[in-house]
């Protein structure tokens, strides 16, 4: 693979379980004040609300913390479990919230939360601030249509919908997008966003339905088009997506949102130079495009051989998203499809443990090669899904010893996963997953010549001494 597959992920570090939410929490505050690293500190307060969701003190920094970098509705999101689930005393909540409203633009949202806490909290720490912001509001809200009220539902449910398609829970974002649906019968985007979530959870079926459904009511829905090509793309339709990249390639819309759609789907693709084409030409435009649309153009030029535009666009993915380091073009030249099955499931686990899930999702070359694969994948995807296939007792399996050696280390891993796929081709179950990575947790030990004893290590993974040994016995063997 040349030099080591997973440099660009920066060697994910696992702080050993007994670590308590405090823990995190201090940690978060550090990188949030004194490195002012506020993606590093999300992270750590995510940690730290994952082990005590009850504390209202770490989710509240949290929202905090979302404001500052722009994620209005996530922040809005968490101060609403506040109020309904864990602490409806925190009435200042209302008035973060009607401020994260205000940066949306959702005016009639943002007057509805600031007068709950007008009316909940009359001598509240922020009432100064909060009068203000609503007569500003008053002011915002005069020439508004008198529909806007359910202009802004839909927005917030949209965005809510998104947010939830992004993170990967498909099962919630599928079950507000039907809602979306009854309530906005002839809002298409939410149409093409529902086909996504279901070809992500694997229900092509579904998936492809609701394409059909857009494209007979909404004729020439170029969104509908671009995901179609992405569905044919996946399933290796090659004759299809010729077919309609060489359609969508002579199409020229007018609006900026259609030739975003446009260029990314055929970034993502592969068909770099009608990608750069229609990306390149908004950059000159003046078009400030998020993270995804640079990380599109970067790929897009270096295909190209555009090296300097395209590590100018790459410093824009890193400043507005910290997290995508690693995985520039330049360092992403080896194609997936080269690679044996185990480095394959190495990169795509430790991509997952970077909350990389975009990348695994479009990266052009990952294209599942085996049903454990395809299973693998899926888990990743769709974590909230409770699959039960052999890929996902790996991913178990993986994550139980990454549990145990407290890092992702590319060279066990490697070692891990290869040992695995033998057991699967042996039709022997994976479906002791505990088990089996006791196991080569222990068979490690002992060829590194570190003293465990066999009781530790089945404490450790939550088996008896009888089945490590048992299980012990199949990894020596294979």
């Amino acid at each position: 693979m040349g030099k080591q597959l997973f440099d660009r992920q920066q060697k994910a570090q696992v702080v050993p379980f007994f670590q308590n939410g405090a823990y995190y929490y201090r940690r978060a505050l550090k990188a949030y004040r004194v490195e002012r690293n506020l993606e590093r500190a999300s992270k750590l307060l995510k940690r730290a609300a994952a082990l005590e969701p009850d504390n209202s003190n770490f989710l509240s920094q949290l929202a905090m913390i979302y404001t500052e970098m722009g994620n209005y509705q996530e922040s809005n999101e968490i101060l609403t479990s506040i109020i309904e689930k864990v602490d409806p005393s925190q009435t200042e909540c209302h008035y973060f919230m009607a401020n994260n409203y205000a940066h949306l633009g959702l005016f009639h949202q943002a007057y509805k939360c600031a007068t709950a806490y007008s009316t909940e909290a009359p001598d509240g720490d922020f009432i100064e601030d909060n009068e203000e912001l609503l007569e500003l509001l008053m002011i915002e809200g005069e020439d508004e249509d008198p529909s806007f009220e359910d202009s802004d539902e839909l927005i917030i449910k949209q965005e809510t919908a998104r947010s939830l398609l992004e993170n990967g829970k498909l099962d919630e974002a599928i079950s507000l997008l039907h809602e979306i649906i009854e309530e906005f019968p002839e809002f298409w985007s939410a149409y093409n966003n529902l086909s996504l979530a279901y070809f992500y959870s694997g229900n092509v079926e579904k998936a492809k339905y609701y394409l059909e459904l857009v494209l007979e009511l909404n004729e020439g829905n170029l969104h509908a088009f671009c995901n179609l090509l992405v569905f044919y793309y996946y399933e290796r339709k090659d004759k299809e997506v010729l077919a309609l990249t060489e359609q969508l390639a002579v199409v020229h819309p007018i609006m900026i949102e259609h030739r975003y759609k446009l260029g990314a789907t055929f970034a993502l693709i592969g068909k770099y130079e009608l990608a750069f084409k229609w990306l390149r030409s908004l950059q000159r435009q003046g078009f400030e495009g998020d993270d995804t649309f640079f990380y599109w153009l970067s790929y897009s030029a270096w295909h190209l051989g555009q090296e300097d535009l395209a590590k100018s666009a790459w410093d824009r993915v890193i400043r507005e998203n910290p997290s995508k380091a690693g995985s520039e073009p330049w360092e992403n030249q080896s194609s997936l499809k080269d690679m044996t099955l185990n480095e394959r499931l190495t990169l795509v686990y430790i991509a997952s443990k970077s909350n990389q899930l975009e990348e695994i999702r479009h990266h052009h070359a990952l294209k599942p090669q085996s049903d454990i694969e395809q299973e693998f994948l899926k888990h990743i995807l769709s974590p909230d899904s409770h699959q039960k296939g052999s890929g996902a007792y790996l991913y178990y399996a993986a994550e139980a010893l990454e549990k145990q050696l407290h890092s992702v280390e590319e060279k066990t891993f490697l070692s891990f996963f290869d040992t695995m796929l033998k057991v699967n081709s042996a039709k022997l179950s994976l479906k002791n997953a505990n088990a089996w990575s006791a196991a080569f947790y222990y068979v490690l030990k002992e060829k590194s010549g570190e003293r465990v004893t066999k009781k530790e290590v089945a404490s450790a993974f939550g088996v008896t001494v009888s089945t490590l040994t048992k299980y012990e016995r199949l990894v020596k063997n294979l």
